[in-house]
């Protein structure tokens, strides 16, 4: 009973430590002040099926938490989200959420970062400006090279379509089938 107990423990210890390290988008950018890193922001929302399934495959996945941990801040934002929120020099609410039945409106930052489906992931440099952003739901494998590619700064350098190609061809998937 005892090994059984120890096992379990230290299962559940390793397992808390094996994700993403999420931020709010105010942490992330504070913490780019200090050490300017780019910034990831998967944009969900609670009813999101697809949104689900990126948690717990994609950012769940032990390539992408630990390249995300180390190269990008990762922000979580639910695109429906009802608290106010100061950034940018200006602030961003969701007003419309207390009158409406069903599904929320969309907050004052998704709509200006120009999301308007979930999942979203945007993807800012290391100043907050926006470099793109990828809309639907990602597989582990379909996300990796975009986070080698944004951290790299290999986007400043790709001005055609044949240069994405190109690097895609060259890629090397970490992530195993």
């Amino acid at each position: 009973m005892k090994k059984i107990s120890t096992l379990l423990f230290l299962f559940i210890i390793s397992f808390s430590f094996a994700q993403v390290k999420w931020m709010t988008i105010e942490e992330a950018l504070n913490a780019q002040k200090t050490q300017p890193k780019k910034i990831i922001i998967d944009f969900y929302a609670d009813w999101c099926g697809p949104c689900k399934i990126m948690d717990k495959k994609t950012y769940g996945n032990p390539i992408i938490y630990e390249f995300l941990n180390e190269n990008y801040y990762p922000v979580k934002f639910d695109a429906e989200d009802k608290r106010t929120i100061e950034i940018f020099g200006r602030k961003f609410s969701n007003d419309n959420t207390s009158h409406k039945k069903g599904r929320n409106s969309l907050h004052e930052f998704t709509q200006f970062m120009n999301v308007n489906a979930v999942p979203s992931t945007v993807f800012l440099d290391d100043k907050g400006n926006p470099i793109t952003m990828l809309q639907g739901e990602l597989s582990a494998k379909e996300l990796e090279p975009y986070l080698d590619f944004i951290s790299n700064n290999l986007y400043k350098k790709v001005k055609t379509k044949q240069d994405w190609e190109d690097y895609q061809k060259k890629f090397r998937s970490k992530i195993k089938d």
